[in-house]
């Protein structure tokens, strides 16, 4: 579902969030999201960075980081 578009940011730094997107995040009422300077781009994260984190240790191969991914170099890193 990769859409793209354009916004205009104002003085103060505001933009508006597609209504599409405000609908599919669920914050048709309001509220949270993260946002990640990547340098050239900035990614937003709906939840907040918090929740991105949370989700992403949540599926980490913990096994597997602690063995080095079968690498015995980086195990020991």
């Amino acid at each position: 579902m990769a859409q793209s578009g354009e916004a205009k940011v104002s003085v103060r730094g505001q933009m508006a969030l597609p209504a599409q997107t405000r609908h599919r995040w669920g914050l048709d009422q309001g509220g949270t999201i993260g946002w990640l300077d990547l340098g050239d781009s900035v990614l937003l994260v709906p939840g907040g960075v918090s929740r991105l984190r949370d989700e992403m240790l949540a599926g980490a191969d913990w096994d597997g980081a602690r063995t080095g991914f079968g690498d015995p170099e980086l195990a020991n890193q």
